[in-house]
């Protein structure tokens, strides 16, 4: 395994985190174990999650991911030997009206609810990594693209979301903080309130990022090398499409797209066709095209740690040898043509 530095917090977080959004839903208590268990014997020591997981979300569901963690580290334990992230959940009164009454803005009190019953179900005393899983505002997230202005008076300020941060972190509760699908004014205001104001500085940003989706590329690298934020990168096998299972229409049984079929980010015809170039490329090589795809993304310099996920054994063992897979000039060369012919078809 590899290790890279979490911003300037003198922590360092394995290249690989362990994605957990399938644990409660696609994945039982015990394969969860099977997964966290792996992954740690692998070198892995950052795991993230969500309140608001497991994915899709329900109310059934809802925080089951944390309480598989936190059984798992007081079975295990071994909390001293991971690092765990996890996330409020931002404005959500027409798609997650359980939690906290679909109140969820990320105001003071919201978020001091949302820690203290993520610690519980975590069955730990400090989380060391609190993200703010989607801005308050209205912006361009969750593929979202043609930006309109909303007016936003009345929404809760980023001043105040980072001043509830900032007492939790005096409180010993969180260590460090960081927000998710968040934009570059946003990274940047929250960066400037932090050393304006005195607070805690963010340390990470958790965004999409693949072959299928380099939008990262255009605003916030550069914010990560100049102001040591590094990227978090969710989806990096875009649902899994990556691997190449679902070419020509195939949908294996017990696959995420097969079970949840409206999760269509990365399925459009466009991303279809780039997938099926990206597949065609590593075959070409002798790569295994998940692993490529994963390689991919290990390789970038504005990167802090990728997050992978798995449904089965056999998939996680896989993810985790990506580590060891490093891209010929030639295969790097290859891909950028692609991504020319086909740019970020699923943003």
């Amino acid at each position: 395994m590899q290790y890279r530095p979490l911003s300037n917090t003198g922590v360092q977080v394995s290249t690989l985190c362990l994605g957990t959004m399938t644990f409660g839903e696609q994945n039982s208590e015990r394969e969860a174990f099977g997964q966290l268990d792996m992954a740690l014997d692998a070198g892995v020591n950052f795991i993230d999650t969500a309140e608001m997981y497991s994915v899709p979300p329900r109310a059934q569901t809802m925080g089951s991911t944390e309480r598989i963690i936190g059984r798992w580290l007081s079975q295990r334990g071994c909390r001293d030997k991971v690092v765990i992230a996890t996330k409020v959940a931002g404005p959500g009164r027409d798609w997650l009206p359980y939690i906290r009454g679909g109140n969820n803005h990320l105001d003071r009190t919201n978020i001091h609810a949302a820690v203290d019953e993520s610690l519980r179900r975590l069955q730990t005393d400090v989380i060391d990594v609190y993200q703010l899983h989607w801005p308050e505002r209205q912006a361009n997230y969750f593929g979202e693209l043609g930006y309109k202005h909303v007016d936003d008076t009345g929404e809760v300020p980023l001043l105040e979301t980072l001043r509830a941060l900032g007492e939790l972190v005096d409180a010993g509760k969180i260590r460090f903080v960081g927000v998710s699908n968040e934009t570059p004014w946003g990274l940047m205001t929250y960066l400037r309130l932090a050393e304006v104001q005195g607070l805690p500085r963010m340390v990470s940003i958790q965004n999409p990022y693949s072959l299928l989706n380099r939008t990262y590329e255009i605003g916030l690298a550069e914010i990560s090398h100049r102001e040591n934020i590094g990227l978090l990168a969710y989806s990096p096998l875009g649902f899994g499409v990556l691997s190449g299972k679902y070419l020509s229409g195939d949908r294996p049984a017990g696959a995420r797209l097969t079970l949840f079929p409206d999760y269509q980010r990365y399925s459009n015809p466009q991303a279809v066709n780039a997938t099926r170039d990206y597949v065609q490329l590593a075959r070409d090589h002798g790569l295994d095209p998940a692993q490529m795809a994963l390689a991919y993304v290990n390789s970038r310099t504005f990167l802090t740690s990728n997050i992978i996920g798995a449904t089965t054994p056999e998939q996680l063992r896989s993810n985790l040898a990506s580590i060891e897979v490093e891209l010929s000039d030639q295969v790097l060369g290859e891909i950028e043509q692609i991504h020319r012919r086909h740019p970020n078809p699923s943003p």
